[in-house]
């Protein structure tokens, strides 16, 4: 048995006929017609079963078919790895918050990265896993966010891990509310103006040490007693579209996104809480031309929603 047959043996089966396969393959009809031959012997079953509709795999050729293309793709990569004349492929990976302006930031950076032969990975999630995926799981790169007041949590945290930062925003959360909602029409809003309505949150809290309850205290502003909490950040979204009896803290938004959705943002005066995003990635890792493209492309957005002025 050798690789050359396996080929043989997948291209009959894509082809439905040996003649078919013998024009893909720019062989002769006998060469392949004795390779399935030999296949067979080998292997003491029949791979396929000759009808008049043409050549189909038996159940153990549907097996054999199986494994064998497996093989000959990765025989392929093998060989595409080493080859000196093409070029490696290039990797992004980054866990970041559950943000609009950064995924629209990497919706941007992904246009501009089109022409790179490269894989992208873009993980939402919490501070924790953003941390333990770039300090233990392979990821680049990752966005980190928290509470001013956990500025020291943070830096030990990072510290500890070998892992380098750098601060990409600081805000206060907004209001993102419906633009039927009936908090638009106040001058100013208030953390005793939402003890009517329900808040959308994140079902993960921020700092992992810390119990639930006391993050929800301690880490996010305060307001109402009602909360839905949703994983992911579109459905977020459609119900806060849809419900104009709901909320969410949000960090500023991209102008796009928020038409979409038919939302707004709006500033609660009382609401005093910084909070940052913070880059990070380990000690010894040197930042690639895409990291950079991205970094870029990060700080566009930034820029254009954080200079943005809410209701």
């Amino acid at each position: 048995m050798n690789l050359q047959h396996l080929k043989y043996a997948v291209t009959v089966a894509k082809t439905g006929s040996i003649s078919r396969a013998a024009e893909e393959l720019y062989i002769g009809q006998p060469n392949i017609s004795r390779a399935i031959k030999e296949l067979e012997d080998s292997l003491q079953t029949d791979l396929f079963e000759r009808t008049p509709k043409g050549m189909l795999p038996t159940p153990d050729g549907e097996l054999f078919i199986k494994y064998a293309a497996s093989i000959l793709k990765q025989v392929d990569e093998v060989e595409k790895m080493f080859d000196k004349n093409s070029a490696p492929k290039k990797k992004f990976s980054i866990s970041a918050p559950r943000a609009s302006y950064i995924g629209e930031a990497f919706s941007n950076f992904t246009v501009e990265a089109e022409s790179e032969n490269a894989d992208l990975t873009y993980n939402e999630t919490n501070s924790y896993h953003a941390i333990k995926n770039v300090a233990e799981e392979g990821y680049r790169l990752g966005i980190v966010r928290y509470a001013e007041n956990y500025d020291k949590f943070y830096e030990k945290s990072f510290s500890d891990k070998g892992l380098i930062s750098e601060k990409i925003s600081e805000f206060r959360f907004l209001l993102l509310v419906s633009e039927k909602s009936p908090l638009t029409a106040l001058t100013r809003v208030t953390l005793s103006d939402l003890s009517d309505y329900v808040e959308i949150a994140h079902a993960d809290p921020f700092v992992p040490s810390l119990p639930f309850a006391t993050v929800l205290k301690e880490e996010l502003p305060e307001a109402g007693e009602r909360r839905i909490f949703v994983f992911e950040r579109a459905s977020q979204l459609e119900i806060l579209s849809s419900n104009p009896a709901t909320y969410m803290w949000v960090s500023p938004m991209p102008e796009k996104t928020l038409k979409r959705y038919g939302l707004t943002v709006i500033d609660c005066a009382d609401n005093r809480k910084i909070y940052k995003d913070v880059l990070i990635r380990k000690n010894d890792y040197v930042l690639t031309k895409l990291d950079r493209e991205f970094i870029g492309a990060l700080k566009k957005v930034r820029r254009e929603c954080f200079n943005k002025k809410p209701l």
